[in-house]
């Protein structure tokens, strides 16, 4: 692979990039493409193309932690973590009630863009989108006066169909960080910086092209995911967060 000329062609290629995307449109830096790969204006032309994303909003703001803990009887938020996420509902309930919770919330993310995708198949715009609004709606659920979870299976659910391989590599950087550390906090982050890493290596030495979009997608999912645990962050550095025992609860 020659860098030289990539570079140059990426160089180009963002320029004209930055230029089009004043007309709405995105397009692939690969000087050997002219493939359009992300058509604003399709969504901005009809209001009515938006449904997807307020779809996706409501569906990720539905609080399948809290719904499950409601069922047993309690309150998720008063106890372990005070979040409504699939870990405290393992903790506070049990892998059974955990492992339940942890699927919901993986689908959550996924269906939406699955929708998407069905309904607008070649708007790749529209799909990060409706990712990220499902994403908004579990991290600030309406339900909730905006006060939602950390979003991490959330983020993966709604990933799988947009960027597989940038998930598979989070996987992988969550399971070995828990692994090492016992810290789901730790995990999570790691996963999270391990996104925008993948895809930029992905893109630049694999591909050698360019997907903007794709790339400030993969950026968000990682600065959201850390400012959501920055309260986990804040009692790392004190000493007082707890780490995950998978006996502890059956």
């Amino acid at each position: 692979m020659q860098l030289r000329p990539l570079y140059g062609g990426c160089v180009d290629g963002f320029i004209t990039i930055i230029k089009q995307s004043v007309a709405g449109q995105f397009r692939s830096c690969h000087p050997d493409s002219n493939k359009l790969v992300l058509p604003m204006s399709e969504i901005l032309s009809n209001p009515m193309n938006l449904w997807p994303l307020l779809l996706a909003y409501v569906i990720g703001a539905t609080p399948f932690g809290l719904i499950i803990g409601k069922m047993r009887g309690v309150d998720i938020r008063e106890h372990g973590s005070g979040n409504i996420g699939a870990t405290n509902v393992l903790r506070t309930l049990g892998k059974p009630a955990g492992i339940f919770c942890l699927i919901l919330d993986i689908l959550k993310g996924m269906v939406p863009v699955l929708i998407a995708r069905h309904f607008f198949p070649d708007n790749s715009l529209l799909h990060i989108f409706t990712a990220i609004a499902a994403i908004l709606g579990h991290n600030y659920t309406f339900w909730l006066k905006f006060k939602g979870g950390k979003g991490i299976a959330t983020t993966a659910g709604a990933m799988a169909p947009v960027i597989p391989i940038p998930l598979l590599v989070a996987i992988i950087a969550w399971i070995v960080f828990l692994l090492v550390t016992r810290y789901v906090s730790v995990a999570s982050i790691a996963a999270a910086v391990a996104i925008p890493v993948t895809i930029f290596v992905q893109q630049f030495l694999i591909e050698e092209r360019l997907n903007l979009p794709i790339l400030i997608f993969g950026c968000f999912l990682c600065v959201m995911a850390v400012w959501r645990h920055r309260s986990n962050i804040a009692r790392l550095r004190s000493g007082e967060e707890n780490r995950f025992d998978a006996k502890k609860k059956k």
